[in-house]
């Protein structure tokens, strides 16, 4: 048979949440927007492939250390560009109003940054299956312990 190919690139993928297996469907039960009330409400499987979009009992943890590696990249991106446009100086309050802007734009980027560490560290550990309508996701049921499913 034929494989089916996406519409959806590796980076339209993670950038949009979707499933990195069938890359259809959606990661998180709502969109998201200015209600953060279960913004990082995941579906339990794909809803287009029914690939489980939790492999295993703490499954996400590693994303913390994503999404501080990219908060990272974020605040030395705004630091050079900051430097090239306004710069630093000594003398007055420029390093401040640097920080102000910084930490207020990493706060208001936070909900999108933990779902995009979410889709992009589920992206590493599945893969996009272009026969993904012929062959069934990998059973991951010995892996899980529903007593232990969101033990945070």
């Amino acid at each position: 048979m034929k494989p089916e190919e996406s519409s959806r690139g590796y980076l339209a993928t993670i950038v949009g949440c979707y499933c990195p297996r069938c890359r259809e469907g959606k990661l998180f039960e709502k969109p998201f927007g200015l209600r953060f009330k279960g913004v990082l409400k995941m579906n339990k499987y794909c809803p287009v492939c029914g690939q489980p979009t939790e492999i295993e009992v703490g499954f996400y943890y590693g994303t913390g250390y994503v999404s501080y590696f990219i908060a990272v990249m974020l605040t030395v991106f705004s630091a050079v560009l900051w430097w090239l446009i306004i710069g630093f100086s000594a003398s007055d309050n420029r390093f401040i109003y640097w920080l102000i802007f910084n930490s207020v734009a990493l706060i208001c980027l936070q909900p999108w940054l933990m779902r995009f560490s979410r889709s992009l560290w589920l992206s590493w550990f599945v893969k996009y299956d272009p026969y993904w309508r012929q062959t069934k996701p990998e059973d991951v049921s010995e892996r899980m312990n529903e007593e232990q499913g969101n033990n945070w």
